[in-house]
């Protein structure tokens, strides 16, 4: 609607529009007047009006003719119509009627009956526009809405694949590498086989086998889950990578697959934090009847590193000399004892209290190797 409502008055008598135009814009419409059918229909179309006071008879093209063509024109459509008739008969009326006007003045016309014509008319076309516009809003909000849930399903599905992608390389990796890898988006190229200097750290129970093949499956289970619990909060805590699980055996990687300054300084701390916090677990096992003790072998150097598998199944692993050797001198260790390779010896040897334990000729090494048992950590802690 406008404002103030815009109404075209149609005759082809220019008195009549005359009087028309005075009686409406005396009470405050605006008016627009067209002398026949086809200046009407070009004026609807020019300035859009919010309601037409159509005269039947009229030269070139009559008032019926004009409602048809207008009510076929879905822009114009909902434009009420008052159709103005001179004649008593009411045949035009009906037919007026039937081609889509929407009411009816005879003409000579009274002021109020004409000015009541109007209003109502008006009430209904600003009802339409009203329900117009809140049909074209709620179009807007369901194509809005619709978008939104394309979007949020689009981002559903992929917090998904992060969410599986996060799950598969929390199977392997500390809690922070694999948040950085799926952060940073290279997790695939910091997984591929490439060869970096490593600490490893290799750990396991004393006695482990003895009791497992007496004690029953659920015991065995209860101290596993323990083990492993007290030796993850160690390995987390020091941002080391944990590489596998070989029953009571752990495997425990620094320096990859991302880059850890003083990877050495850390395996060695985390290596006495893991023998001090088994102390209090070995108390308890040992009031259970269980006799368990721990020990841990640490080697430094450069070593091969990636996935290895299948399709479905898929493990971080390094391969070399380096966890070979981690392996058997954790085999070496007596409880409670850290055996050191010369590599490792060598980083943290200012930050340690240590014991030499002299040259030790380990399986499938050609030649005796020298170890060193750590002592005490008297470095940083993390």
């Amino acid at each position: 609607m406008h404002d103030p409502p815009r109404i075209l008055a149609v005759d082809d008598t220019p008195e009549n529009l005359e009087i028309l135009r005075m009686r409406l814009e005396a009470n405050g419409y605006e008016v627009v007047t067209a002398a026949d059918g086809e200046e009407a229909l070009a004026k609807v179309r020019d300035v859009k009006p919010d309601l037409i006071l159509l005269d039947i008879m009229m030269p070139k093209l009559d008032g019926i003719s004009v409602v048809r063509l207008l009510k076929q024109d879905i822009s114009l459509q909902s434009i009420p119509v008052i159709l103005v008739t001179a004649k008593a008969d009411t045949r035009d009326v009906i037919e007026g009627l039937d081609a889509g006007g929407d009411d009816y003045l005879t003409k000579p016309f009274e002021h109020k009956a004409l000015l009541a014509r109007v209003r109502s008319m008006l009430r209904q076309k600003a009802l339409h526009d009203t329900v117009e516009a809140q049909a074209r809003s709620l179009q807007d909000q369901a194509a809005q809405l619709a978008a939104w849930n394309q979007s949020l399903e689009q981002k559903v599905a992929e917090q998904v694949t992060e969410i599986e992608r996060m799950a598969r390389l929390r199977r392997y990796l500390p809690a922070q590498v694999a948040d950085l890898i799926v952060a940073t988006g290279n997790g695939d190229a910091l997984l591929q086989s490439h060869r970096r200097e490593v600490t490893v750290v290799f750990c396991d129970l004393r006695g482990f086998t003895a009791f497992a093949e007496t004690a029953e499956p659920e015991e065995v289970m209860t101290v596993l889950g323990e083990y492993h619990s007290c030796l993850g909060e160690q390995i987390t805590r020091h941002e080391g990578t944990l590489e596998r699980f070989v029953g009571d055996g752990i495997v425990v990687i620094f320096n990859d697959p991302l880059p850890c300054a003083g990877h050495t300084e850390r395996a060695v701390s985390m290596a006495v934090a893991m023998r001090d916090a088994i102390d209090e677990h070995s108390e308890r096992w040992r009031k259970r009847g269980y006799v368990l003790g721990f020990g841990i072998g640490i080697d430094r150097g450069h070593a091969t590193i990636g996935q290895i598998g299948f399709d479905q199944r898929s493990d971080y692993a390094v391969i070399g000399t380096v966890p070979n050797h981690a392996a058997r001198l954790c085999e070496e260790a007596k409880s409670r004892q850290i055996l050191v390779s010369q590599r490792v010896f060598g980083a943290v040897e200012p930050l340690i209290e240590s014991i030499p334990v002299g040259e030790l000729t380990l399986k499938g090494f050609h030649r005796p190797m020298p170890a060193y048992e750590i002592v005490r950590w008297l470095g940083p802690s993390w």
